[in-house]
């Protein structure tokens, strides 16, 4: 029997591969991807399509059409666990069992609920990505009939996007405009370089959005949203985007995982105890120097690993993957065709910024969507 690839996921990390998966079936090797939708989004244009700059087929791959014009098996479906012992990953909610030689993990991310309680509604997260969509539907709908409040929790990158592109969306659909409180702990935009936080911050407070300091989020529960020190506000819409932790399968699975639940993988990206098992992007944890949660890591893991899995299939020896340091381009898209961009000692906000990274997110996608 000829030996199989199976990825799971097809997220940043897998891009290359996908591209050339033909290769794989020409040598003889059988491939199977496995994913919860038949298209993969990409996450860096989400917020633009909350705000309406892009529509849902400018910013995803038609993952299902790719793999099976390229000779492949597309699984629509989760996996929920691997057996590292018999080569299978189990799926969620049927007793299938999909077998592998080597194995590729893009299982990707996602936003923590634990902060969730009771029955509130109108609540939205960052991932998956199409949660962006009908949060999108739901604030016209909602402003259309009066003023409501749209709540964005934490201040990371996610946070002041989406909280810019509220904006943008209401401006656009010539509704009422919410009223966009943003709560950003105790320290708005903590860790960001001094710089970074004061254009981001002039920004999104020329849009009329409402940074509140006074501490972390609690609880959320029946459209309330409770401070650590008691301080209690209610919003119509809420999204939760303090961060991301990795998919929660190989805990799951028994699987060796860094502090923070992702895939532990070695220089090569390979499992530190299973050899055959390998993983980019937001799911693993990067044993030499962990990385953080952004997608030019994953981009740039591409190259190496797809040759890695085709080196494994094959027997021949492995490349080491190099993250090429943390001074890595930053840009934030705020709404309204404003953005901030930083990187070394360069630092601006404006058009400008945003004009540069639509131009890189639409190059990237053009350069992976299929005709």
């Amino acid at each position: 029997m000829k030996k199989q690839l199976l990825l799971i996921g097809g997220g940043h990390a897998h891009m290359v591969t996908l591209a050339n998966l033909q290769t794989f079936v020409d040598k003889g090797f059988g491939v199977t991807v496995i994913q919860p939708s038949e298209y993969h989004y990409y996450s860096g244009m989400g917020p633009g399509m909350l705000g309406g700059t892009y529509q849902p087929d400018d910013i995803r791959f038609a993952t299902r059409k790719m793999v099976e014009q390229k000779g492949g098996r597309f699984i629509l479906g989760k996996a929920y666990r691997i057996d590292p012992h018999r080569q299978v990953v189990f799926l969620e909610g049927t007793e299938e069992e999909i077998p592998y030689d080597v194995l590729s993990c893009n299982a990707g991310s996602y936003v923590p609920r634990e902060s969730l309680h009771g029955e509130s509604t109108g609540i939205f997260t960052s991932k998956p990505i199409e949660e962006l969509l009908l949060a999108r539907e739901k604030i016209v709908s909602l402003a259309g009939t009066g003023k409501i409040t749209v709540a964005i929790v934490g201040s990371g990158p996610s946070a002041i996007e989406i909280a810019g592109n509220v904006h943008q969306l209401c401006a656009q659909q010539a509704v009422t405009m919410p009223k966009i409180q943003l709560f950003g702990g105790r320290n708005f935009m903590s860790g960001r370089p001094p710089k970074v936080r004061r254009l981001t911050r002039n920004l999104l407070e020329k849009k009329g959005v409402e940074i509140i300091e006074a501490g972390y989020v609690q609880q959320i529960e029946n459209n309330r949203i409770r401070l650590e020190h008691g301080q209690e506000y209610k919003a119509d819409i809420i999204f939760p985007a303090v961060g991301v932790r990795p998919s929660p399968i190989f805990a799951r699975s028994g699987l060796p995982t860094g502090p923070d639940g992702g895939l532990q993988v070695n220089e090569f990206l390979q499992s530190i105890r299973y050899h055959n098992i390998f993983g980019g992007g937001d799911c693993i944890y990067f044993q030499a120097e962990p990385l953080d949660k952004v997608g030019v890591y994953a981009v740039r893991q591409n190259p190496v690993l797809y040759g890695n899995l085709m080196a494994c299939l094959e027997g021949r020896p492995l490349a080491k993957f190099s993250p090429g340091g943390k001074d890595y381009l930053l840009i934030y898209n705020l709404g309204d065709g404003e953005g901030v961009l930083s990187k070394w000692s360069i630092t601006f906000s404006g058009r400008l910024a945003f004009t540069i990274k639509d131009w890189i997110d639409r190059r990237f996608i053009k350069a992976f969507q299929e005709p």
